[in-house]
């Protein structure tokens, strides 16, 4: 089967929404190119990058998403266009926002995803693999064996490694967690690597929830975790210790007035995904519905928020 490989040149503001819009649009998760972290991994000495130079250009994020190559395709760009001009509108930054697009075949596709994807140790503990490489765990590493497909989340990205850290921290045995908007599944896998002894992984796209069941399984953790379909937490039942939302900022502040019982007396919730340009917008809501803020953490204009429920 062929595809179109839609590809946007946009700001790292705008990255999150832009993608939100691929997804919306119809495809099944995106890439992100971004020439800023390349550079760091270039420099970590982590990887043989011998064929790879450091870009000079850090400032425009190329997204991809893959759309069927169909008669509805053009009737897509055009909506695509039409709303990241309504960006602007909003007062974002969109960047260039020029879209172009080329033919793939799904061999192609399959493998874009491979180039810049290497073992990284994330956190304290964590290790994050692809499926197709090697490695040996030390003294108290977790490995999570990853292949994200076509869902959003590999650990490299400053919002997903942000969570793992906090992970490592706020995981503790036998408590029950709920991941909002799961991706690629990799937060809950860790979540029950630490200890977890019920995690809820849910996103409102079914590939992604596809995706995640996949590395759930390849991880062997799927007796923790249960994957399913889900707008926030609507699908869910019980009450968490803990919850996980690594989404954007405008679904957080929906989030806030959505998760009425699903958080357990106490229980506290991570949430990244924020640019920093939208933090007070979320600390705002948070204090409008009742939570206290814990702590901010902060990582390359990125923002993640621990807050714990109060009474109003």
């Amino acid at each position: 089967m062929q595809w179109a490989e839609v590809s946007v040149d946009t700001s790292h503001e705008a990255t999150d929404l832009v993608s939100e819009l691929l997804q919306e649009l119809g495809a099944g998760g995106v890439v992100i190119e971004d020439p800023a972290l390349l550079n760091e991994y270039i420099r970590s000495g982590l990887w043989d990058y011998t064929d790879l130079k450091e870009s000079e250009e850090t400032e425009v994020v190329r997204v991809k998403a893959y759309w069927a190559l169909d008669e509805e395709l053009e009737g897509k760009l055009q909506d695509l266009a039409a709303r990241l001009e309504a960006l602007s509108a909003h007062g974002i930054d969109k960047g260039a926002g020029t879209v172009s697009w080329t033919a793939v075949v799904d061999e192609d596709w399959s493998e874009t995803w491979k180039a810049f994807f290497h073992t990284e140790k994330v956190g304290r503990r964590t290790v994050i693999k692809p499926t197709w490489e090697e490695h040996e765990a030390g003294a108290g590493e977790i490995v999570v064996e990853l292949d994200p497909g076509a869902a959003f989340g590999t650990g490299q990205h400053a919002t997903t490694a942000l969570c793992i850290r906090t992970l490592e921290g706020l995981v503790e045995p036998g408590m029950t967690v709920f991941d909002v908007g799961t991706g690629s599944g990799v937060l809950s896998i860790v979540a029950a690597k630490l200890g977890a002894a019920r995690v809820e992984a849910v996103d409102f796209d079914p590939v992604a929830v596809r995706v995640a069941e996949e590395n759930v399984r390849q991880n062997g953790v799927q007796e923790v975790v249960r994957t399913g379909r889900s707008d926030l937490l609507r699908s869910v039942e019980g009450k968490a210790d803990l919850i996980i939302a690594n989404i954007i900022a405008d679904i957080i502040v929906r989030l806030f007035g959505e998760v009425g019982g699903s958080l357990a007396a106490g229980g506290r919730m991570l949430l990244s995904g924020i640019i920093e340009d939208r933090l007070n917008d979320v600390l705002e809501a948070a204090a409008l519905h009742g939570f206290v803020v814990e702590k901010v953490e902060r990582e390359k204009g990125w923002a993640a928020v621990i807050v714990k429920g109060g009474e109003r």
